[in-house]
């Protein structure tokens, strides 16, 4: 078949071993029939619930005398998305690497859905799906033919595989350009094709390695509906991002990661919480008159008020009302005011206090990679 061999991404033994397909680095299985929406789950499906869907327990890898990863502990409940953020270098990709069987750790331990990533590597392979930072699909080949192939390469059938394909397309808006060479999509229809290939044989947990990297905004919010939809069918997704307002929208939970240690983690308002919480953000008419603002308005404020790049910032606990008392205190004591509003933390706000710097965006091999 022309292109096929295109898929291929390395040489010599695959590294998933024999017993995955060698042209793709999407896999996983059937889903039970027991756990699709709306089926009440068995008993021995409701024993896989309990169990963490990722789960690693100090996590070491070196790269000769650089250390990638330093003891990372994660937890990701089933059916949630999980997000993994950290400036270049910081170690996600390493830890996506080991979590999908594509390297093995040094020390500490991982599971998926239970099993073991090192003794068991098999029966996590067949858990999971892998779509990484660049659409892994054959331009030679129509929408519709890379997912009916990918389907065959998991021995579903050619009716299985076909039947799937079209149900794929139509999940992800592409019916229209199924019968199109994929190397006449644009960039967001060529990551949606390569989200559906990594579901097309339904696995439970699924990983995303930068899914939007390149896309634009209407492309990004487009595949963040596909993602929420597959999250409320029940799939479990990790993904490494360095957009953190797609974090934002995205995770349940959220982990950071900077050289090689997860540094915090929590729900994405547990994390703005620790940088401070809301704030006042005025200027001045006469910027003269900060030190004056700032003694005005420290008896409303939760933590003293500060003067940065010309704006009176006055942290505070409680939104309602604040901006109303803050004019009227100003006004008391004769100050203008020429701009104020109420800032919410971002999570920019939270990478920046937590590793000293602003999130990078990550390059083709920001980590190191292994000799």
């Amino acid at each position: 078949m022309p292109g096929l061999m295109n898929l291929s991404r390395t040489d010599g033994p695959h590294p998933f071993g024999d017993t995955a397909p060698r042209h793709r680095n999407h896999i996983g299985r059937e889903r039970p029939e027991s756990t699709r929406p709306g089926r009440e789950p068995t008993a021995s499906v409701k024993r896989v619930q309990a169990v963490p869907a990722v789960e690693t327990t100090r996590l070491h890898k070196n790269y000769g005398d650089v250390q990638a990863l330093r003891g990372v502990d994660l937890r990701v409940e089933t059916g949630s998305i999980f997000g993994l953020l950290g400036p270049n270098g910081a170690g996600k990709t390493t830890a996506v690497r080991i979590l999908t069987t594509l390297l093995l750790p040094d020390e500490g331990s991982a599971r998926v859905t239970g099993f073991d990533v090192v003794r068991d590597a098999a029966k996590v392979r067949e858990q999971i799906g892998l779509a990484g930072q660049y659409a892994a699909v054959d331009e030679n080949l129509t929408g519709f033919e890379n997912l009916e192939m990918v389907g065959r390469l998991y021995h579903l059938g050619r009716g299985r595989s076909r039947a799937r394909a079209r149900e794929l397309l139509s999940s992800f808006d592409l019916s229209d350009a199924a019968d199109r060479l994929v190397r006449t999509y644009s960039g967001g229809m060529r990551r949606r094709l390569d989200l559906a290939a990594a579901l097309v044989a339904r696995p439970p947990v699924l990983f995303l390695d930068e899914p939007t990297t390149g896309l634009d905004i209407r492309s990004r919010i487009e595949l963040w509906d596909a993602i929420e939809a597959l999250v409320s069918e029940g799939t479990t997704v990790l993904l490494t991002t360095q957009y953190l307002d797609e974090a934002d929208r995205l995770a349940d939970r959220v982990a950071v990661i900077d050289q090689g240690l997860v540094i915090a983690e929590g729900t994405p308002e547990e994390l703005k919480t620790q940088v401070g919480g809301e704030r006042l953000e005025i200027r001045l008419c006469d910027g003269q008159r900060g030190e004056e603002a700032v003694a005005a308005l420290v008896s409303i404020a939760s933590d003293r008020p500060f003067l940065e790049d010309g704006w009176v910032r006055v942290p505070v606990a409680e939104r309602r009302g604040t901006i109303a008392d803050a004019v009227r205190r100003l006004d008391d004591a004769g100050i203008a005011i020429d701009d104020i509003s109420v800032s919410t933390p971002t999570l920019d706000d939270v990478f920046l206090n937590l590793t000293g710097h602003a999130a990078e965006p990550e390059t083709e091999e920001a980590e190191v990679q292994p000799r």
